[in-house]
């Protein structure tokens, strides 16, 4: 059965602890968690840093272990150009302390043999302190579509290293459910939900990506067939950031509330 989260991004920096509560209020097992603020989202709540606050990473195994939520996808692994991967040795200890089982990595270098080996670079020390590694793709990203990102998986050739599948990056880059279909489901990893309009809301498509999503199956993406060609058994993380409704005065709780209602809804009809 599928398992359903809530990530980072939904929350725009929310505190960890607060982040958490908010996810066992709203009856969900799992989060995604980044190791700092992100920049998006900065203004609206006080910046912290599970990097450098020992105490705050303390306070949020606690709030875990009593809320019964686990992190399942570790967020902020960045390929950039001239920056080599082993930058990342001591954030994935902390990964590793927080009980995450796995990290995700984007790239921002367009040099994609560079950014091929920095993946395989970064996983091996993943892989070393038993930790799953996920790839995600995306338009405004240099892994910008699925045959790229497949390729990036056949090139560093370990089964812990795998795709993470998001719905509104997927479909925008041109792939659909036959594309999905095809693939040996064991090649993804985890999977994170939201709904779009087949036509960009805001021309950035970062800011849109990271601001402002839909709930699910309000969108234009046809989310059912979408989630129908995914394997079951992931962890499907919520990414619908909500940013005019936020500036508007609603509360995380209040905007998240009916994305998980909807995305349960579309889950629980998927083919068994």
């Amino acid at each position: 059965m599928a398992e359903l989260g809530i990530e980072k991004a939904s929350v725009f920096n929310l505190p960890p602890v607060e982040f958490v509560e908010l996810a066992a209020r709203l009856g969900c097992r799992h989060i995604s968690a980044g190791l700092a603020s992100f920049p998006y989202g900065q203004r609206y709540y006080p910046e912290y840093s599970l990097r450098e606050d020992r105490a705050l990473r303390r306070r949020m195994i606690a709030a875990m272990d009593a809320a019964g939520v686990s992190i399942s996808l570790a967020e902020g692994f960045v390929v950039r150009p001239g920056v080599d991967a082993v930058r990342y040795d001591k954030d994935l200890d902390i990964v590793c302390e927080l009980g995450a089982p796995r990290i995700n990595v984007v790239s921002m270098d367009d040099d994609l043999v560079r950014s091929f080996d920095q993946f395989a670079a970064l996983h091996a020390m993943a892989a070393r302190r038993d930790l799953e590694t996920t790839l995600e793709f995306a338009p405004c990203l240099a892994v910008c579509d699925l045959p790229i990102a497949l390729a990036a998986i056949e090139h560093v050739d370990d089964p812990r290293f795998r795709l993470l599948v998001d719905t509104m990056h997927l479909v925008r880059s041109g792939a659909g459910p036959k594309d999905l279909a095809a693939l040996d489901p064991a090649l993804i990893g985890y999977v994170q939900v939201s709904d779009a309009l087949w036509t960009p809301r805001i021309e950035d498509y970062f800011e849109e990506a990271m601001c402002e999503r839909m709930v699910p199956g309000e969108g234009e993406l046809g989310l059912s067939e979408v989630l129908a060609a995914l394997p079951a058994d992931r962890v499907f993380g919520l990414e619908v950031p909500l940013r005019s409704r936020m500036t508007a005065g609603m509360g995380p709780e209040e905007r998240l509330a009916p994305c998980v209602r909807a995305a349960r809804s579309l889950l629980a009809n998927l083919p068994a």
